[in-house]
């Protein structure tokens, strides 16, 4: 170990001794290597630039795309910008310098791949898109430490999972640099309760943000999952049933039920053809039972009868059900069932099962014969 501290510290003498410009990178690849390589790091921009230096006037050296892999030799913060220098795996092993928001870490990658494992079984249960460019994190809350990295605005992503949290005092674009302190802008909560009429329920988008557990496909990004803050999430209900969302209830999961696919969730774009769907829905309403809110209280069976081109609802909840996620649909051709979590009357979480089937040609469900017994009295 001495004798490699030494042959470090004669390496910097002689290269001080250099004569000529670019001295600090000169200096920096030579210790590099010597001490090796600490870590790899991944391309996540679509492109992005290894450069001379750290400077604003730094030659391009090389472009590298999404799913690059980088060596990276060191990094160090320059104006508030953090940057890595790198080694290109190029045919000449380009080395330079590429602004950490360009990249991420193998360590950081790692523990977003560990998130990806706690959901691989389950179905994705909606599809979203940003509506401006959004930090991903590892947790839903705005630590600056849970910050992966930035996605750019029109990311898309499956919806895994989703989390109610308390309203914090954040601004509405999660767009901080990660370890900067974020401009703060207070919320409204005051001025609600203010203007709430006496007896008027709590809206649950006045109590909560939403955040939601998301799971990357590869040309988005290298990191597979990760949480985002709600506020900057557009769910992309497909335009055929988006009219269905009416009197204050929203969609918060649909999948199809005629077809074989397990990915039954519209990911790519809102646009879908025609088809039976299951469908959960949610109120705006506060109805936390120990601190807990269901995830939706509503169950609807779109169908579309190809003859009249047009939708009918098979069936729907009478009254209002206390529900939690995952929705699972089993079966094959036109008998499915589909699972989900619903509150009895003795605050138990029971699993209930639906049956779908096809009668002459219009779709029809038989729900679990004790369903009366998990519904409230309020009408829809």
């Amino acid at each position: 170990m001495k004798n490699k501290v030494i042959l470090v510290l004669l390496v910097l003498a002689a290269t001080f001794a250099l004569p000529g410009c670019g001295l600090l990178d000169r200096t920096v690849s030579s210790v590099s290597n010597i001490v090796g390589t600490s870590d790899t790091a991944t391309v996540i921009a679509k492109t992005a630039q290894i450069r001379t230096s750290y400077a604003v006037v730094a030659a391009d050296l090389l472009e590298v795309k999404r799913g690059d892999r980088l060596d990276v030799i060191d990094q160090l913060d320059f104006e508030k910008v953090q940057w890595f220098r790198v080694r290109a795996h190029d045919e000449t092993q380009t080395e330079g310098w590429i602004e950490a928001q360009n990249v991420i870490t193998s360590k950081v990658l790692e523990r977003s791949k560990k998130l990806a494992e706690e959901f691989k079984d389950l179905p994705p249960q909606a599809s979203g898109q940003l509506r401006a460019a959004s930090n991903l994190r590892l947790a839903a809350d705005m630590n600056p430490e849970n910050a992966l990295f930035k996605l750019a605005n029109g990311s898309t992503f499956e919806i895994m999972d989703w989390k109610f949290v308390p309203k914090q005092e954040v601004p509405d674009v999660d767009d901080a640099v990660k370890g900067e302190k974020k401009t703060t802008k207070k919320t409204k909560n005051e001025e609600i309760e203010a203007a709430r009429e006496v007896g008027e329920p709590e809206k649950l988008d006045d109590k909560y943000d939403i955040w939601y557990e998301v799971r990357l496909d590869p040309s988005v990004s290298p990191a597979p999952a990760g949480w985002l803050f709600g506020r900057q999430v557009e769910l992309q209900v497909p335009t055929d049933i988006v009219f269905f969302q009416q009197n204050n209830r929203k969609f918060v999961t649909w999948q199809r039920l005629d077809t074989e696919s397990p990915d039954r969730v519209v990911t790519s774009d809102k646009v879908s053809a025609p088809g039976n769907w299951v469908v959960l829905s949610r109120t705006n309403q506060v109805k936390a039972i120990d601190g807990e809110e269901p995830d939706f209280d509503g169950i609807l069976i779109l169908a579309f009868d190809k003859y009249d081109q047009s939708y009918y609802t098979a069936w729907r909840t009478t009254g209002e059900v206390w529900g939690t996620l995952p929705l699972r649909i089993e079966g094959a051709g036109d008998n499915k069932t589909f699972t989900v979590k619903l509150r009895g009357p003795d605050g138990k979480m029971v699993d209930k099962q639906f049956v779908v089937y096809k009668d002459k040609s219009r779709l029809k469900l038989t729900p679990p014969e004790d369903i009366a017994q998990f519904q409230t009295a309020k009408s829809r």
